[in-house]
């Protein structure tokens, strides 16, 4: 793939192709996960990135070694809902808990002084009863309308794949969504001066947060769902 099939594709053609090429998406501040349908000349455009700089950027990681152990387009979908299950929803479920209880905890200890952990604690407060209800969804109704279809695609099966997958994508942008505005209201999680080691660990998790449910996200809205809605006839 030269750099001018690159400027023709989308965001999340591209990583879907090469995950490798996501580290460079990451760098530019383009979101390939939830904004993986953006035309990579708009994704361009909207961060102010020359398309010929980035391309090349995207070309040059391409040349570089895959590994074959992540070839997520290659990966058939019960496989993709198993190691989402027991790899990106285990991460989430270990990780809600305690960024729930540290942002809330830095709000109300700093919040006099740096308003806007207010809104980091509201914001993923509202993250956190999401994900929980979605991640639950996914793995008592979605995974298994999955699993199914592969073997037998009734109707029925193929109805609820379709409106569960509409809904994810819904709860996918409302979290993507959210990460992304504390991701800018703290700048980028940079740490003031006056930041205690409780305000150090709640951004170093935040951080570890966006950055999983990006692949998560990606795993999902580009690869897993595309899948099932082909697999279904949808």
């Amino acid at each position: 793939m030269d750099q001018q099939q690159i400027k023709t594709l989308t965001v999340g053609e591209i990583v879907t192709d090469d995950f490798s090429t996501s580290e460079v998406f990451k760098k530019a501040g383009i979101d390939f996960c939830c904004g993986g349908n953006q035309s990579f000349e708009d994704a361009c455009k909207e961060q102010s990135i020359e398309p010929d700089s980035l391309a090349y950027e995207i070309e040059k990681i391409k040349h570089q070694p895959q590994n074959p152990s992540f070839d997520f387009k290659s990966w058939d979908p019960i496989f993709l809902c198993d190691y989402i299950a027991n790899t990106h929803h285990k991460f989430v479920l270990k990780n809600l808990p305690d960024l729930v209880f540290y942002t809330q905890k830095i709000a109300d200890v700093h919040g006099e002084n740096h308003p806007e952990l207010n809104e980091v604690a509201k914001l993923f407060g509202e993250i956190n009863k999401e994900l929980l209800q979605h991640l639950k969804n996914e793995e008592e109704v979605l995974f298994p309308a999955i699993r199914e279809v592969v073997h037998n695609p009734s109707e029925n099966v193929k109805k609820i794949i379709y409106s569960e997958i509409e809904r994810m994508f819904g709860e996918h942008d409302f979290a993507g969504g959210s990460m992304d505005e504390i991701n800018r209201i703290t700048n980028g999680y940079a740490l003031p001066e006056d930041a205690c080691n409780t305000y150090q660990v709640a951004f170093h998790l935040l951080n570890q947060f966006e950055d999983d449910l990006h692949v998560h996200v990606h795993l999902e809205n580009n690869i897993l769902f595309p899948k099932a809605l082909s697999i279904a006839g949808l």
